[in-house]
């Protein structure tokens, strides 16, 4: 079994790669399921992309989706937040905080992952470089927030590793347009097991790149049973 906690649906503004790539792509390295993103709702107009992807995850039981969150307009992220949530096809957030101009200090992120503790539900956010000690600090200071860090920091693993050590809502996902060396190997030997997820930011990033990355930690029993979907799982209270 293997969960994808970062993918997408909907072709991008810099490639010409279509929707219908998903599950051809998820049955090509084995993925069994995987929450989802609207493109459209990321880059372009929240609200118009989450009533997309509630049209497409209708009787696909393999994807399921988050609600794309802009901090700036909250009161338009309230009402999908209210409306998609309660179908179960949806199962948590996700909030860019670049293409919202909402970096994780600002008063508009506090305040969207605030709602978004109140309802309960994950959210996966846009990190870059220190910006993940930011967001774990930011989710220590939210009472029920549960957060991805999108990406571990990217070039900024080494402070996932601190931020994950410092907050134990805070989980991890390994996927990034670059591919150094033992960078997951080394984040997985110093964080919980347990609060490791799998990403490949699909269909946007082939696979092959978070498989790699992920194979190279040669992990093994329970924590490489974690890192593939239990941790997922658990997370997003999937019944399989």
């Amino acid at each position: 079994m293997i969960i994808d906690v970062h993918a997408h649906l909907g072709p991008w503004f810099f490639t010409m790669d279509v929707a219908g790539a998903n599950l051809a792509v998820m049955d090509r390295y084995g993925i069994d399921l995987a929450v989802v993103s609207s493109s459209e709702a990321v880059i372009y107009d929240a609200p118009r992309g989450n009533r997309a992807l509630a049209a497409a995850l209708e009787g696909n039981d393999r994807l399921y989706g988050y609600v794309t969150v802009n901090p700036r307009r909250l009161a338009e992220a309230e009402r999908d937040l209210a409306e998609y949530l309660p179908t179960g096809r949806f199962v948590g957030v996700k909030l860019h905080t670049d293409y919202t101009g909402s970096p994780v200090t600002s008063p508009q992120t506090r305040d969207a992952l605030a709602m978004v503790a109140s309802f309960g539900c994950p959210a996966l956010v846009h990190t870059w470089g220190t910006s993940v000690l930011d967001l774990a600090a930011l989710c220590a200071d939210l009472p029920g927030l549960r957060v991805i860090a999108g990406h571990m920091g990217a070039d900024g693993h080494r402070h996932a590793i601190e931020a994950a050590r410092g907050c134990d809502r805070l989980y991890l996902e390994p996927c990034w347009s670059h591919a150094p060396a033992g960078r997951f190997a080394e984040v997985a030997a110093a964080v919980d097991p347990a609060r490791l997820l799998f990403g490949t930011d699909a269909t946007l990033i082939d696979p092959a790149s978070a498989f790699g990355a992920v194979a190279a930690a040669g992990l093994t029993g329970a924590a490489a049973e974690r890192v593939a979907w239990r941790n997922a799982a658990e997370l997003f209270d999937l019944r399989l």
